[in-house]
């Protein structure tokens, strides 16, 4: 063949000509770069929990390009905002930054309203179906020591805040008694948890109006045959009693609003203190939530169990109280294994403190009722998936899942998460490390403290600052903050 390059006799075009590049080389060159910019290490991690499809781009419409806050990047980072203990918009920014900086690839804005932008364009729909993901992964962890072999659904309502604005205000108002400019929209949340693992099962918002019982009827496919439905004295119901017993699922609560039913006047007694009682359909309420057809499809009686319980530890608030419960049988269900049962419904109030303090969702941050919802939703995925750890730790290391701390958890995944960077594709390395976290978890055992008294008291005093009963425009502050001032305040 002729050559073509008569100046330099010893080059030909055609041997310095690259062999073409096939679509699959190409294809593995931009999903390379693409992982190289990504922010999902910690997401490598906990695909158990949260499988990596429901991060997909989109073919089109707002998450369809490929960005620095894509989909994946941007609900990682705000997975990691809900695990923080600062937990701000700015903190994020910065581990992108840092991220970025080890990447060498050029640094983000400082400014955090890309972010949010980002956290925008996240559908609520996609998040709760990922909370829906860790919760069908928490149900199929067994107990070995269940109760008499069924499953326990412990239900409670608490109360959330939020910024003071007015879309907030209108979804979730304030108490009335206090002057607008000086209170903060407050939200209330009806969630039903599994005892065993204190994973979350499903939950219902609602504001200062709604009551639990209204919520917990929302929820009522949470429950499957054979469950026991555990609850406090605010769930004692006809109506909800004989529809769980409907569906199959025994009730175990406190007595409220009814006269406990004395030995003379009961059906059967079944033990000491334990007695077979029958409840009279009582009449329906005219603020009631249910319609006169639904209350009129009632039984006229219920056969239920009352069991007194004397209590004689110190720091009860209670001394003695008597559980209404649907488990008839004495001999399978022993009063005293109820009573226990129910001495467990203490475990609620902790998944809650967990979740409100120590995972930070007691004040909300968000400043519209749609990022409050998803703010919500996000922080409930991260309570999931540390509870996930922990029952894989558990069922490793042979240990009670009760007896491991959600807040030595909690830490060791903040601590262990940037870990996870520096061995991007070492999978030997990454499982090392991941194995290394799981002994750290294991490490932190909470003591058995039987009967330790939980008073619903502050030790540590306030600062004596003057009360916010005015807006902030009409406020006069005190020249002298001292005592007598701030409570004349």
């Amino acid at each position: 063949m002729k050559n073509t390059t008569p100046l330099f006799p010893g080059f030909h075009l055609l041997t310095l000509r690259r062999t073409p590049r096939s679509e699959q080389q190409k294809l593995a060159d931009k999903l390379s770069k693409i992982k190289h910019k990504s922010l999902s290490q910690l997401g490598e991690f906990l695909s158990k929990f949260i499988p990596a499809h429901h991060f997909e781009q989109e073919s089109s419409g707002s998450n369809s390009r490929r960005r620095i806050y894509s989909k994946e990047n941007t609900f990682w980072g705000f997975f990691s905002q809900v695990l923080d203990a600062d937990g701000g918009c700015k903190e994020v920014i910065r581990k992108f930054q840092a991220f970025s900086a080890l990447k060498s690839s050029p640094l983000p804005s400082s400014s955090t309203s890309s972010y949010c932008q980002a956290r925008k364009r996240l559908k609520q729909s996609e998040l709760s179906a990922i909370l829906s993901g860790t919760t069908d992964t928490l149900q199929k962890i067994t107990d070995p020591n269940a109760f008499h072999g069924r499953r326990v659904v412990v239900v409670d309502g608490t109360g959330l805040s939020m910024p003071d604005t007015d879309e907030n205000q209108r979804i979730w108002p304030q108490q009335k008694t206090q002057k607008a400019g000086c209170g903060f929209p407050q939200a209330s949340l009806c969630a039903c948890f599994c005892l065993h693992t204190g994973g979350l099962l499903s939950y219902e918002l609602g504001n200062k109006k709604s009551h639990e019982l209204p919520m917990l009827r929302k929820q009522m496919d949470t429950f499957k045959q054979g469950d026991i439905f555990l609850g406090d004295k605010g769930f004692c119901s006809y109506f909800d009693v004989s529809n769980f017993k409907d569906n199959g699922v025994d009730s175990v609560i406190t007595l409220a609003r009814r006269v406990p039913v004395s030995a003379s006047e009961s059906v059967k007694p079944l033990g000491e203190n334990d007695l077979l009682i029958q409840w009279k359909r009582p009449v329906r309420h005219k603020n009631s939530s249910y319609t006169q057809e639904d209350w009129n499809t009632l039984p006229e009686t219920l056969l239920l169990r009352q069991i007194k319980v004397e209590i004689n530890n110190p720091g009860f608030r209670s001394e003695t109280l008597y559980i209404i419960t649907t488990l008839l049988d004495e001999l399978d269900y022993p009063a005293a294994d109820i009573a226990d049962l129910y001495f467990k419904r203490w475990n609620v109030e902790l998944f809650f403190r967990d979740i409100k303090t120590t995972m930070g969702m007691d004040i909300l941050r968000c400043k519209t009722p749609d990022m409050v919802e998803k703010e919500i939703t996000m922080h409930l995925i991260a309570y999931n998936c540390i509870r996930s750890l922990m029952a894989e730790v558990s069922e490793k290391e042979k240990l009670d899942i009760g007896r491991l701390s959600f807040k030595g958890s909690l830490q060791a995944l903040r601590q262990w998460a940037p870990n996870f960077k520096h061995v991007e594709g070492l999978k030997l390395e990454f499982h090392r490390i991941g194995s290394l976290l799981y002994e750290a978890i294991a490490d932190t055992i909470v003591p058995d403290r039987p009967g330790r008294s939980e008073p619903r008291a502050m030790k540590r005093r306030p600062k004596a600052f003057q009360l916010l009963n005015q807006p902030r425009h009409q406020m006069k502050v005190q020249k002298h903050r001292g005592k007598n001032y701030a409570k004349a305040a």
